[in-house]
């Protein structure tokens, strides 16, 4: 392994120079720094495991972690703050602490204001899952313009400075879906599509995805209508159900986020259990009984452990270590779950 020695003879620097660069500390010139950077990179080099622990532990660094939802609204965040949880145990010993918060779906307020707490509480960088509204992009280019750190999980804010996003390709994984609706529909399908908000990328994304893709290639595939369920079980049957009465001739079901207990609800309560062909995502344990009961076809997941855990990883390394991320898109894999792979 490299040694900050064994960079400082190639670079023709100080060892001094090198831990400057590679623990930003400054006061270096751009052509020394690039070099330095452009050396290390080239040897992999990775910071000593007793070096970074000291390193970080002098910065007592803590780090905040905005949902949108709560894990009772929308169980898909379970798996997340699991992530989150079991990556902020493994950083306590760097002295790192982190703060989740929760905003509502469909409140851009409310996380503009939870992103502000979180700054007066002392943060070093933030996690969040943005809603894709004016207000909330404003308020993180402000804090991306001043050099704050932002890591974009889940969805994405695309233009808003952040320093790295993870998360589903969504637009791929709409795609995905109107290849699998067209599978199990046999080429045929009038669809009704349950969104959770169009002010979400993902689900934006992922509905532009599906669109794209069945005007492309599946043209046996129509979409007879678009109802909004701000990723609210509730909410989720009361529209799902209308949607399905006003539009009869629907066999087909396109469930872009969550709410799907609710929309299921809805199509049983109509007598259609069993006889809708629904397509939706991620497996918590409510969407598992809903494939095993047959309620829905197929789910397409997106690794939400990751998607909790490799901000918090990201973070560290910048703030901690002044190691910036080796891109700025992190992309979790797709999944496609059925009954028999449960």
């Amino acid at each position: 392994m490299a040694t900050i020695k064994e960079i400082a003879m190639l670079a023709g620097v100080s060892r001094g120079t090198v831990d400057r660069v590679l623990n930003n500390r400054g006061s270096v010139s751009l052509d020394k720094e690039s070099k330095v950077l452009e050396i290390a990179k080239a040897l992999n080099y990775t910071p000593n495991i007793a070096g970074k622990t000291l390193a970080v532990r002098k910065k007592a660094l803590k780090f905040g972690y905005i949902l949108m939802g709560t894990t009772l609204s929308n169980p898909f965040f379970i798996e997340v703050v699991d992530g989150i949880d079991s990556r902020a145990a493994e950083i306590r010993e760097f002295g790192v602490s982190v703060e989740i918060r929760f905003a509502k779906l469909e409140d851009p307020i409310l996380q503009v204001k939870l992103i502000d707490e979180l700054l007066d509480e002392g943060i070093s960088g933030l996690a969040i899952t943005p809603v894709n509204h004016p207000l909330v992009s404003r308020r993180i280019c402000d804090l991306t313009e001043s050099g704050f750190p932002v890591v974009t999980a889940n969805t994405d804010i695309p233009g808003c400075g952040r320093i790295a996003y993870v998360g589903s390709d969504y637009f791929r994984s709409g795609q995905t879906a109107a290849g699998l609706m067209n599978q199990i529909c046999g080429g045929s399908a009038y669809v009704g599509v349950v969104i959770g908000s169009p002010w979400v990328m993902c689900h934006s994304e992922r509905l532009s995805g599906f669109k794209q893709r069945i005007e492309e290639e599946y043209d046996g595939i129509r979409i007879a209508g678009t109802v909004v369920n701000n990723d609210d079980d509730i909410e989720s049957y009361i529209v799902t159900k209308q949607l399905l009465e006003a539009n009869p001739e629907i066999n087909a079901l396109f469930l872009v986020a969550a709410g799907v207990v609710g929309a299921c609800r809805a199509a049983e309560d109509l007598g259609l259990k069993g006889k809708l062909k629904i397509v939706g995502y991620d497996a918590t344990e409510a969407t598992k009984e809903l494939i095993r009961s047959g309620d829905i076809a197929v789910t397409i997941t997106q690794e939400p452990f990751v998607q909790g855990s490799k901000p918090l990883s990201i973070l560290l390394d910048y703030v901690g270590m002044g190691i910036m991320p080796e891109k700025d898109v992190y992309h979790t894999s797709l999944g496609i779950v059925i009954k028999e792979n449960l």
